[in-house]
């Protein structure tokens, strides 16, 4: 049994903050560390110690995993959270942990090499029979080979990045004569990226629901699994709103997918906490997407649905620790909710915002968790992600959880930039998202530019919505589009302005 009594959080803002919080109720001494950027974030107030790793650009700071090492030595650290993003999954820096002689809280980094390379994953996971997209086996180099492959497997078909992630590296097909085209895009953008250009083809999916099952391993060969969570409501491929349980899934289906999800983790001998994800079909086929071996940022709708701490847990098991529980023990309380709180623009295809929370009151009341790293005053960096905060709901049922969301929007202020609250909003008053009947395409389908009020609801709608309609709040004023210039194109960002120096 390994014991822990130091930990340093290798991340910064909310997520260094949240699992900060969880290490000093379980009385352990905290490390942070810290950008020259967030010499005054909050994260770097709580711990009992912080040190400074470097300037601004993530390269230079939050990525030095060897000046990481060096601070846990010198300060006497024994172990490492890497919280999500950043070095969370990058297995050299894992093994590096463990080569100076600290403990990694996260899997293993032959878990994170398999898992990290969608070619490898579901050659590992086809020992369990898990349903995988029609597509390639391996990389593909040879166009007229992935020509030829792609008209087999029957257009529209989809060329994705194998180290991919975050949308990057992703090309849709939908006729043979812009196959080419596509596929040299695909390869550029995913060997820009991930310094990886293979690419492989799978039949795309046209109006899927995304749903991901948060899993645990220890290292004594237990593994259950927490259910699901619901992540459809996405922009450029990323998610914006969660919710666990999801709307669709029967108490059978949700059993198969935890099984899949339990032998994928299998299939990597995993240990930790991970996420399978699943692509699910309009006929409720689910298929096995990837694994992300690390704590994902939805994360708390699970804790709020199941009572667990997976941060805690997580620290349990990199000391050796069996899970307390299995799977018969595990049940679902409730409905949650998070819609993450974004510097963007909504209105202008959510491009980033940067600026100073001029001003900045959180919202309470029964039900209502923000995991964030700002306070009133601070400005949002431009070296990093533009989330703001995540926006947590929980409720007794699915519309109790929406109209806490909606109330909470409501009562959230922040002036000085532009966020996702409206857009939230939007959604959840939305007659698709109420009922249910959703997909991955929402904003394509649902979103018409510059509009933050939805349309009213048909009547088979109405119905299903009934039980929110006293509940629901009035929709607050939205603010005049960003004006657009004269030849009709989205006006500047002023993120990307700054992070380019332009003026």
């Amino acid at each position: 049994m390994k014991k822990i009594t130091k930990l340093l959080v290798a991340n910064r803002g909310e997520i260094a903050l949240r699992v900060l919080r969880s290490a000093k109720e379980m009385g352990l001494q905290t490390v942070a560390i810290y950008s020259e950027a967030d010499r005054q974030a909050l994260h770097v107030r709580y711990a009992d110690e912080a040190m400074c790793v470097g300037p601004p650009p993530s390269k230079d700071s939050y990525l030095r995993g060897d000046k990481i090492i060096e601070i846990c030595l010198a300060l006497g650290v024994d172990a490492i959270h890497p919280g999500y993003g950043f070095l969370s999954e990058n297995a050299g820096f894992a093994r590096a942990v463990r080569a100076a002689g600290l403990i990694f809280v996260g899997p293993s980094p032959e878990a994170m090499e398999l898992m990290g390379s969608k070619l490898a994953a579901k050659a590992a996971v086809a020992d369990f029979d898990i349903p995988l997209v029609p597509g390639t086996e391996e990389a593909i180099t040879d166009v007229p080979a992935a020509q030829a492959i792609a008209a087999q497997v029957g257009f529209p078909i989809l060329i994705k990045a194998s180290a991919g992630g975050g949308g990057k590296g992703m090309r849709v097909v939908n006729h043979a004569d812009e196959f080419v085209e596509q596929m040299q895009l695909a390869v550029s953008e995913a060997t820009s990226a991930f310094g990886d250009g293979a690419v492989f083809i799978e039949k795309y999916i046209g109006s899927p629901r995304h749903i991901e099952i948060q899993v645990l391993g220890d290292e004594h060969g237990n593994i259950v699994h927490l259910f699901e969570r619901e992540c459809s409501i996405q922009r450029r491929h990323q998610k914006v709103i969660e919710e666990a349980p999801s709307s669709v899934l029967t108490p059978e289906l949700r059993a198969q997918m935890g099984r899949a999800a339990v032998d994928v983790a299998r299939a990597c001998n995993y240990t930790g906490a991970g996420t399978v994800e699943f692509l699910l079909d309009e006929n409720h086929k689910f298929y096995f997407l990837e694994m992300n071996t690390r704590l994902q940022v939805e994360h708390p709708v699970t804790e709020q649905i199941t009572g667990l701490d997976l941060v805690k847990e997580q620290i349990r098991i990199a000391e050796g620790q069996p899970l307390p529980f299995r799977q018969e023990d595990l049940t679902i309380q409730g409905h949650a909710l998070e819609l993450r709180v974004y510097a963007e623009d909504p209105q202008n295809n959510f491009l980033p915002d940067i600026g100073t929370l001029t001003t900045y009151v959180r919202p309470q009341g029964p039900g209502v968790r923000v995991d964030d790293g700002f306070e009133q005053g601070m400005e949002i960096p431009i070296y990093y992600d533009p989330m703001i905060a995540k926006l947590v709901t929980f409720g007794a049922d699915r519309a109790e959880a929406i109209a806490r969301m909606l109330r909470a929007i409501e009562e959230y202020q922040i002036t000085g930039i532009e966020t996702t609250l409206g857009f939230g909003a939007y959604v959840l008053r939305h007659p698709a998202f109420v009922s249910g009947n959703f997909d991955t395409n929402f904003i394509r389908d649902h979103f018409p530019a510059g509009a933050l009020t939805p349309p009213a609801p048909d009547e088979a709608t109405a119905q299903v919505a009934a039980a929110l309609v006293a509940l629901l709040l009035e929709t607050k004023q939205p603010q005049a589009p960003a004006a657009a210039d004269t030849a009709g194109a989205p006006a500047a960002s002023g993120w990307r302005r700054n992070r380019l120096g332009v003026r």
